[in-house]
């Protein structure tokens, strides 16, 4: 039976998720919480990563080879880069890449060691999904959400990108740092702290994944604003509505 990982980074986003799972029950291992149950007739594990690559890449290997997912759908919020990327917007990935891999001269800059890659790419079929699931949820989300005053941004104009994400141990949230990112990275449209190395995880096993981000912030000097309330009002929402829009339609 196909058995489905929904992976969230905050406890607000997991909270939102397990609220729309009736039967869950709990199982801890490696010191994580693991929330089995069922969302529209999936089985469905449900867990936080831990924030950075180690802990997110612990995460996902004990998903697969403790609890058999054949499926990982993550979900998360992440500083923008590009420049058409907006806070209160979404970026669904089509690859990942560790910014901070650098095992030069022996391995090309951003190469993974013995792997031959530098980007690791989602599912084309759970990606689409994503993209689908996440543009109709952001209608429903946006029309139903109370205005959002402190965010000085116009929610109804938010849009669904795709492209790469970039991930490393650092929280992005100086200017300078962010400049030099899009700089070496031009193509990336956000950045995080897990899921290149989940990837990683998947590719090594045969494991499909896929990811969407809410961008809360542009990963620059005011990163740190109101990213609590950004969390609890406006990114827990999001997940929720795109999971279930997912759900809804995926193939078990």
């Amino acid at each position: 039976m196909s058995r489905l990982a929904l992976v969230s980074a905050m406890h607000e986003e997991l909270a939102a998720v397990l609220a729309r799972m009736p039967d869950e029950s709990k199982t801890v291992v490696a010191g994580r919480e693991f929330w089995i149950g069922h969302w529209h007739g999936h089985e469905v594990v449900a867990v936080l990563s831990r924030i950075g690559k180690v802990a997110a890449a612990t995460t996902t290997t004990v998903l697969i080879e403790r609890f058999g997912v054949n499926r990982v759908v993550f979900t998360g919020v992440a500083g923008g880069l590009g420049p058409q990327v907006k806070v209160g917007d979404v970026v669904v990935a089509d690859a990942f890449m560790q910014h901070d891999m650098d095992a030069s001269p022996l391995f090309a800059r951003h190469e993974v060691p013995l792997t031959g890659l530098s980007c690791f790419q989602v599912d084309a079929s759970l990606r689409e999904a994503l993209l689908q699931s996440a543009a109709l949820a952001l209608q429903d989300v946006v029309q139903s959400l109370p205005r959002q005053d402190w965010l000085k941004i116009d929610l109804a104009q938010a849009r669904v990108h795709h492209g790469l994400v970039i991930s490393g141990d650092r929280f992005i949230s100086q200017s300078a740092d962010s400049a030099e990112l899009q700089r070496r990275l031009p193509h990336a449209l956000a950045v995080e702290m897990e899921c290149a190395a989940m990837a990683q995880v998947c590719h090594d096993y045969g494991v499909p994944m896929a990811a969407v981000r809410t961008i809360s912030d542009r990963a620059d000097d005011a990163a740190h604003v109101d990213f609590a309330q950004f969390i609890h009002s406006i990114a827990s929402s999001y997940s929720a509505a795109v999971l279930d829009r997912l759900l809804r339609h995926l193939p078990r």
